[in-house]
């Protein structure tokens, strides 16, 4: 039987909040700004004048990954934005555990990817050498083969007088 007592609602803290929401407004302004580079990259190879040609991209297309990250970045983003800031059970709920299965993904990859090392490096040294030689063929493939061999350069120059 009930007492007649009334059970007040937890405060939540106002700098939580607000750091929850602001941490979250910049999570989604990347996820808009990963869709936009991945929708002008399709935009500069035709892809959106003629849909059917979705299905004609063989391999691997470095825009499919930009517009994923970004559509997972944009709706994780705006979920945890407006469930902080509306103080959303619901949203926070759906926010925490696409989290929590983006985080054990990621651990499940990593253990995988240890177990199966050699397996990876095989698969990968074949993917490396069948988009080289398709390196004239698609521009966004070539300037992300341009920019990976800059940058593993650039690394290498400052990292290489830090040896002991």
């Amino acid at each position: 039987m009930m007492s007649g007592k009334h059970f007040k609602a937890h405060e939540v803290s106002c700098c939580i909040k607000y750091f929850i929401f602001g941490f979250n407004i910049i999570f989604w302004f990347l996820g808009v700004a990963f869709l936009a580079i991945g929708l002008w990259a399709w935009s500069e190879k035709g892809v959106l004048s003629n849909i059917s040609s979705i299905t004609d991209l063989g391999g691997f297309d470095p825009v499919w990954l930009f517009l994923v990250v970004g559509g997972v970045m944009f709706i994780l983003g705006f979920a945890g934005c407006i469930g902080a800031l509306r103080e959303n059970s619901f949203l926070l709920k759906f926010f925490s555990v696409f989290l929590g299965i983006i985080f054990f993904l990621e651990l499940t990859a990593g253990v995988l990817a240890f177990v199966f090392k050699d397996w990876i490096k095989d698969q990968l040294n074949f993917f490396i050498n069948n988009n080289i030689r398709a390196y004239r063929d698609d521009i966004d493939l070539q300037n992300l083969i341009d920019f990976t061999q800059e940058y593993v350069s650039n690394v290498s120059l400052f990292v290489a007088p830090i040896s002991f």
